[in-house]
């Protein structure tokens, strides 16, 4: 049994393990969290390759000519970066279009915020920032507590005090007022609370990752039926959410940050705090992080379900051209090379030739098929079956039960309009015979009006119509009339 002095000596070793506090107790973590904090910002989480590599060589050339010489690490700027994304500072990614970019890991997020709030102002044990622990342990206190009686005792002491406070409001018309060094601490916590929140989306969107990975990796492993590969992997892609225990805890707080309407309060909330005049005190970059809550709020979350949108897509790909056979003779292939150049390499000369490969190793096969199975059935198909249907059909009454008839359509309504420039087409399908009122007629003759340009009345129309075998139905639609003549004609 080890000691507690042992223990809390294990726990600090494997605490320094995590790529956060392993960046800050590096000789060089200064030069790294200043290059890390000057090309990635709020407004630039993303930086391409290229740019990143030329932007971090031109800050290294300026402070070895600073004097510096000592502080900056021997190496290429794209040394560094490789070094960087090595350890787990930097991720490498490829976004839509090919475009090549670094961006900064959870770790790397969490260590420019320590260093940020161990340079800048300390923190103090402040009313607010009581206050926010209280108020967290009383609605903790009040989740778990499955008491009804004392939910609701509680619930009324609440609303006692909100009356009483709604009733002074109305008696005096007048707000106490706060004290300016009280709202500069309550600012200072909300700034503090808000520094977390990059490095927690953050690692929400490398869980969502790391589990894509594991995925894969499991799927191009996996020995079982192709099928049950595909229901369980394909069901894991559709609810990356809920697979990690970051990705839970995000949905939850998504139930509250994804409300339209409690995003619009924040920004009014935002507004309010300032225009008020003790915000005159606080340096301008606290000032610019206060405006910028919401927008960071936004891009936490855009970070989050690019992720997740990714993850599903690299999953289901996966899935839709997993084919384990040809995965396990690809990583055999893989392993055999790597294994003859480890028994090759050790005993190579530099510039000893290579035999190549001139022609692939022929199959082993023991029987060849030199026929054709029989494509032919043993049977003949079943005769068709007679239906009660296959009487001769009369043409006329066919027709009857057909289409529009759109030439006795159009003749009947230039009859009907007898040289009038328009036609109402509701009287003139009311006025047609029985033959020509079939409700098909009806959209027969809407079409025609529409091809010779129609105009709304604005009126309600209503109409009968009558079906080969004597049934009627009777339609309503917006009134018409059509023109049967040009403007020009007239």
């Amino acid at each position: 049994m080890i000691s507690r002095t042992e223990g809390a000596y294990l726990g600090a070793v494997r605490a320094f393990q995590n790529p956060m506090l392993d960046l800050l107790h590096k000789r060089y973590a200064p030069l790294v969290v200043s290059l890390l904090s000057v090309v990635f910002t709020a407004e630039r989480p993303t930086v391409p390759v290229a740019d990143a590599h030329t932007e971090i060589g031109d800050a290294l050339h300026q402070l070895r000519a600073a004097g510096y010489e000592d502080k900056v690490p021997v190496g290429s700027a794209r040394d560094l970066c490789r070094q960087w994304a090595d350890a787990g500072w930097l991720v490498r990614q490829v976004l839509d279009g090919d475009v090549e970019v670094y961006r900064l890991s959870a770790h790397a997020v969490g260590a420019l915020e320590v260093a940020g709030r161990a340079g800048g102002a300390r923190a103090r044990v402040s009313q607010s920032r009581v206050r926010t622990l209280l108020d967290a342990l009383d609605r903790l206190a009040q989740d778990a507590d499955p008491d009804v009686m004392v939910r609701v005792a509680r619930l009324d002491a609440e609303i006692r005090r909100l009356q009483a406070e709604v009733t002074r409001l109305e008696r005096t018309g007048e707000v106490d007022p706060v004290d300016d060094e009280q709202l500069l601490e309550e600012a200072e916590n909300v700034l503090h609370l808000v520094r977390e929140l990059p490095a927690d989306f953050a690692r929400v969107a490398e869980s969502i990752k790391a589990m894509q990975r594991d995925v894969v990796t499991a799927l191009r492993q996996d020995e079982r039926p192709t099928g049950a590969v595909l229901r369980e992997y394909l069901e894991r892609g559709e609810h990356v959410m809920e697979s990690t225990a970051e990705g839970r805890a995000f949905a939850g707080a998504l139930r509250l940050l994804g409300d339209p309407q409690r995003l619009d309060e924040l920004s009014a909330q935002l507004d309010v705090v300032l225009r008020h005049r003790f915000t005159r005190r606080l340096p301008a970059a606290q000032r610019t992080e206060l405006r910028e809550i919401g927008r960071r709020i936004e891009q936490g979350l855009e970070q989050v379900f690019t992720a997740q949108r990714e993850a599903s897509y690299v999953i289901t790909a996966q899935v839709r051209n997993h084919d384990p056979l040809r995965d396990r003779q690809v990583d055999d292939l893989l392993r055999d090379v790597m294994t003859g150049l480890a028994v090759w390499v050790p005993d190579a000369r530099r510039g000893e030739p290579v035999e190549p490969l001139r022609r692939l190793p022929v199959a082993d096969v023991d029987h060849l098929r030199q026929t054709p199975g029989d494509l032919r059935p043993p049977q003949g198909p079943a005769p068709l079956t007679s239906w009660d249907d296959d009487e001769d059909v009369a043409q006329d009454e066919a027709r009857a039960w057909g289409g529009p008839h759109y030439a006795d359509l159009g003749v009947h309504l230039a009859g009907f309009a007898d040289g009038a420039a328009t036609v109402d087409v509701a009287a003139a399908f009311t006025a047609a015979p029985a033959a020509l009122r079939r409700p098909v007629d009806l959209l027969g003759l809407l079409e025609i009006a529409h091809q010779l340009g129609m105009e709304e009345t604005g009126e309600l129309a209503y109409v009968e119509a009558v079906r080969p075998d004597g049934s009627r139905r009777r339609f309503a639609f917006g009134g018409v009339t059509a023109r049967t003549k040009d403007e020009d004609d007239e």
